[in-house]
């Protein structure tokens, strides 16, 4: 399994309360093939959120981009591999 970061600019900004469904709806189809661990949200003035920054282990980015298909209310900016860095390695 590989680590990968999908991006998603959202067409308005959203509260929490109203991005929950498709939170949920990304967790009920996520797969053996590609599983969301978690999200970083990007946030406005007004503290709603205007992007999000998604953490999935996956076999592959196609693995993922078949899961998002199925929640049209979430674009896809993008799905990049990534690696994670700890700053306590540059002491």
């Amino acid at each position: 399994m590989g680590q990968f970061l999908a991006i998603h600019t959202l067409p308005s900004p959203t509260t929490t309360e109203e991005a929950t469904p498709i939170a949920k709806a990304v967790k009920a189809n996520s797969s053996a093939d590609a599983y969301w661990v978690g999200s970083w949200l990007q946030l406005n003035e007004q503290g709603k959120i205007t992007k999000l920054f998604c953490q999935w282990d996956a076999k592959d980015a196609e693995s993922i981009r078949m899961i998002l298909r199925k929640i049209p209310q979430l674009p896809t900016d993008g799905i990049y591999p990534i690696a994670k860095v700890d700053a306590e390695a540059y002491r």
